[in-house]
């Protein structure tokens, strides 16, 4: 770990970038010798790939005024460094809650919360909670989620040009909300049926819509299917956070035992999502083809469960 801190620190603070030799010289801790074929050269090699898991930008760069041409390492600062986001206290403190907890299989780079102040997941701090699957289509959505850039994917046979709106993780899928073009209506896809590769538009292109930056997304309406008009009761216990999360519009009667909610579904699959977090709080009253729905894919997850 000191030889890592020493060759980082000797090549954030070159003038130009350093060759294998420089470096041998100038970092302390690699074994002695003045070959670069032997030990030196596997340590240095295993010290590149240690730096980069890191997320650390070890780049090779040709030394400017050799001839012939020698290249050298460097750690661009511009790339290194991290601009202050601007957050506060505990803004901070969910993000290294989230990064100490949470572990996105297969994602490299993401040590690079360390620069915020975050602890690695599995040392000294919280435990990883979750692991998270990943797929090839998370980060150019992420991005651009983030950037409000359209996007144009496969999806059913398809070519689909999405305004993206939020990527959620439900019951071990990811799913992409957004505003469909070809459909004209907001839809939700299931990213493990996206076919092929995410092609992104120009950022800035679209206003993200105030509902979800309320808390106010309804996935359970953003699907091609049949809309039902579904009749939900909620007990007292959760009826607070029913009426919260759906507006009081939603509420069709109301007593001390609970509410009854109306809400329009055109998304089964997360309908169920929906009733299922509320555990044995909530009941679906109708119409009856969802309900009998409902029942029949309880009954099929305790027969596996069985």
């Amino acid at each position: 770990m000191e030889r890592l801190l020493n060759l980082t620190a000797a090549l954030l603070t070159a003038t130009r970038p350093l060759t294998r030799a420089e470096i041998r010289e100038r970092v302390p801790g690699y074994p002695p010798g003045d070959d670069d074929r032997g030990s030196f050269r596997r340590a240095f090699e295993r010290d590149k790939d240690a730096l980069r898991e890191m997320g650390i930008p070890l780049v090779l760069r040709e030394v400017p005024g050799t001839d012939p041409v020698v290249e050298g390492y460097l750690i661009p600062r511009d790339q290194y460094a991290l601009r202050d986001p601007g957050l506060e206290p505990d803004e901070l403190a969910a993000i290294h809650l989230a990064a100490a907890a949470v572990q996105l299989d297969g994602m490299r780079g993401t040590e690079a919360i360390w620069k915020l102040g975050g602890v690695p997941a599995g040392g000294d701090g919280a435990d990883t909670l979750a692991a998270l699957p990943t797929i090839p289509q998370l980060v150019p959505l992420f991005t651009a989620v983030s950037e409000r850039r359209p996007v144009t994917f496969g999806y059913r046979g398809e070519q689909r040009t999405v305004d993206p709106h939020r990527l959620s993780f439900t019951r071990g899928r990811w799913y992409l909300d957004g505003e469909d073009h070809t459909r004209g209506a907001s839809r939700q896809f299931r990213l493990d049926r996206v076919e092929g590769d995410v092609t992104l538009g120009e950022p800035g292109s679209f206003e993200r819509p105030r509902s979800l930056d309320a808390g106010g997304s309804r996935p359970w309406e953003m699907g091609g299917e049949e809309p039902l008009d579904a009749r939900v009761r909620v007990d007292a216990d959760l009826a607070g956070w029913a009426v919260d999360h759906l507006g009081g519009d939603a509420v069709v009667a109301e007593d001390a035992d609970g509410v009854e909610v109306a809400l329009r579904v055109t998304n089964r699959d997360a309908f169920r999502s929906f009733v299922l977090g509320f555990l044995d709080h909530a009941e679906v009253l109708g119409p009856p083809e969802l309900r009998a729905d409902m029942v029949a894919w309880l009954q099929e997850l305790a027969g596996e469960g069985a």
